[in-house]
């Protein structure tokens, strides 16, 4: 007899709810069991569509959600009742459930029978992902006000959706990722038996389930499963007791990793997607419950429709073509399986009682910062070392020219005029509704959050009465605050050496002349929260002997600008992978003109096709580097050059 396979998942939403739609209906027409929802970075951070800060960000990495209309567009002929919706949201999280549960009862369906998940994990947001709101601690209490909810009135519904995908994306390492991702949820649940009945605690930790990466390294990502399954076991048994093995069971969901997708041989990435998928389904005893697999060219760009049909049909052909779903786990009593499992297990439980004893994961923000960004600097230096081999990129890298990847249209562009149109329905959802409902609603959730009640119905109600995004958002953090997550880049230099004498040589050469250590601005302008690349260049600059000034993310071009001016920086690297560079480079570069600061190299990274980055040139960046360059040795000795180069005085 056959296991019924895992649900088939694309991972999707752009440019607008009408286009999002259509994208998601086209995919269930083709044999998609559930849907996977992408939003932009506006709604992911709690602004409306116009804000400053979503220029340029619109419909770019996700759908554009700015109210209840747009919701309502989004599932558009798309029964809730009857789907199984995942939203990968999390700060905003209370407010987007608010708008899906406002279009379900528009549509008649039985609230108490829709089925999904909110992601709804914020401490993976302060450590790799970037699209916090509000400080922890009351964003803690959020999570588990939707929790407490969802026990109530959405009965099977996953009320959150614990995140290591982003913190193997970030460099964790598997033990790291383990611990990690259990620490965060043991605060969850910490916190949420303070707002349930004894009697129902199991039933919510039955509820909680996870969504992981799996990497290439195959043996060991089935062991990371097989480890999670074992330890979560043992955390709902000992520190729960929760005695009922059907709420002990370690329920997830898979994203197979993006970090190793390269730009070079982008064709090899469909074996990478195949290994990885592997590696969560072949083990029964930790087989997912749902998977969705990358496109082959995200490192390039936005997928098209036929590249996210060629990750579904992988899906398709692995479980209806193959027998892996006719047997019983085929590694069970397997020692070389058992002693890595254990393995993982221990370090994990090490790393779990250290953060234990500094007071929980809330607490231990700073220290897991840190630990990542170490542990990808590590990484990287693998790779540029040769030591870790990635095909194509440091071995085997004469290549033929691939037809997947030339002509017009091998990379889907976001609709130019998406932003445009997705502010004029803003605008005019805003001029058409009741301003005083909408005004008496958002002051009922600021109740809500000031004496500390449950946050769902006041945003359940401001979703019906017309309230946006960008209103919810304002509201929370008019409560509770506003916060910055620590960078995990230390100012003190690392005591990493491999190769690195020839660029200190060069920075002490360059620093005496000019005068002062060589000045480095490093920032990340717009909501892009993927931070991983700034982090590990302004360590690097920092271990070459340069003087690094970087803030972390979500700044606006004038206060880059101003860092520049204040710091009296020598050169400026700007990291951008939301595909927002071009609006965010044109505000940055006329606004450094306009400063007087024109003669300082401005050098940006990020996902930045060819053609924009001739355009970039244009307007004057002096460098653009994307995925492909790797070395970050070769990247500090261009900044020496760059700014020995250029006329900036000794001081």
């Amino acid at each position: 007899m056959r296991d019924k396979p895992w649900l088939f998942r694309t991972y999707a939403g752009h440019s607008t709810a009408k286009a999002s739609n259509a994208l998601y209906r086209n995919n269930l027409s083709k044999g998609q069991t559930g849907l996977s929802v992408a939003f932009d970075l506006p709604t992911q951070t709690g602004y409306d569509s116009d804000h400053k800060l979503a220029r340029g960000e619109v419909g770019k990495v996700g759908v554009p959600v700015a109210h209840l209309g747009d919701m309502r567009m989004l599932f558009d002929q798309i029964p809730l009742e009857q789907m199984n919706t995942s939203m990968t949201i999390n700060a905003t999280a209370p407010w987007l459930l608010a708008l899906y549960i406002a279009v379900a009862e528009e549509q008649g369906a039985d609230v108490s029978k829709l089925n999904g998940t909110v992601q709804n994990d914020l401490i993976k947001e302060y450590l790799s992902r970037g699209t916090y709101i509000c400080p922890p601690e009351p964003s803690l209490r959020m999570i588990t006000d939707v929790a407490a909810y969802t026990r109530e009135y959405l009965p099977k519904w996953n009320p959150m959706n614990v995140c290591s995908y982003h913190l193997q994306e970030a460099g964790a390492t598997p033990e790291q990722e383990l611990a990690f991702a259990l620490a965060t949820a043991c605060a969850v649940l910490d916190d949420l038996k303070t707002k349930v009945p004894t009697e129902h605690f199991p039933q919510m930790v039955g509820r909680i389930s996870f969504f992981v990466n799996a990497g290439i390294r195959f043996v060991t990502e089935l062991c990371k499963m097989r480890a999670f399954v074992d330890l979560w076991d043992e955390i709902c048994r000992d520190r729960y007791g929760i005695d009922d093995p059907k709420y002990r069971r370690f329920r997830y969901g898979v994203q197979v990793n993006s970090l190793g997708l390269t730009e070079q041989q982008p064709e090899n990435n469909v074996y990478r997607i195949l290994i990885e998928a592997l590696a969560v389904t072949l083990s029964k005893k930790a087989r997912c419950r749902a998977l969705q697999l990358p496109a082959w060219n995200e490192a390039l760009g936005l997928p098209r429709p036929w590249d996210q049909q060629w990750s579904l049909r992988l899906q398709q052909v692995l479980a209806y073509e193959t027998d892996l779903l006719e047997f019983d786990d085929l590694f069970d009593n397997n020692p070389a399986i058992e002693r890595k499992v254990a393995e993982l297990m221990e370090g994990a439980r090490e790393e779990l009682a250290r953060i234990d004893e500094m007071g929980g994961a809330v607490k231990s923000i700073e220290y897991m910062k840190s630990r990542l960004v170490e542990a990808n600097a590590e990484r990287i230096t693998g790779i540029e070392s040769g030591e870790t081999v990635v095909v194509g990129v440091n071995k085997f890298t004469t290549t033929e020219p691939s037809p997947l990847t030339t002509g017009d249209g091998a990379i889907m562009m976001a609709d130019p005029q998406a932003e445009a149109d997705q502010i004029a329905r803003l605008q005019a959802w805003r001029a058409a509704r009741d301003e005083a409902a909408v005004k008496a609603a958002l002051a009922d959730l600021r109740e809500a959050a000031r004496l500390g009640s449950n946050v769902m119905p006041a945003s359940i109600a401001a979703a019906k009465a017309g309230a946006t995004t960008g209103e919810w958002g304002e509201t929370v953090r008019t409560a509770f605050g506003q916060y910055r997550a620590p960078t995990g880049v230390s100012r003190a230099p690392s005591n990493r050496t491999e190769g690195l004498e020839p660029v200190r040589e060069a920075v002490d050469t360059l620093s005496a002349k000019l005068g002062r250590r060589l000045k480095f601005v490093v920032g990340k302008p717009g909501l892009d929260g993927h931070s991983n690349g700034a982090e590990q260049i302004a360590a690097r600059a920092r271990d070459c002997g340069m003087d690094i000034h970087y803030e972390g993310i979500r700044l606006t071009p004038s206060e880059i600008v101003n860092a520049v001016r204040e710091e009296q920086a020598h050169v400026v690297g700007l990291s951008i992978l939301s595909g927002s560079h071009m609006p965010l480079m044109e505000e940055l570069m006329h606004l450094m003109q306009a400063e007087g600061l024109g003669d300082v190299p401005v050098i940006v990274g990020g996902i930045i096709p060819d053609d924009d980055a001739v355009r970039l040139r244009a307007m004057g960046v002096a460098q653009v580097y994307t995925p492909k360059d790797f070395q970050l040795n070769t990247i500090m000795m261009d900044i020496v050059a760059l700014v020995d180069r250029e006329p900036i005085a000794a001081e």
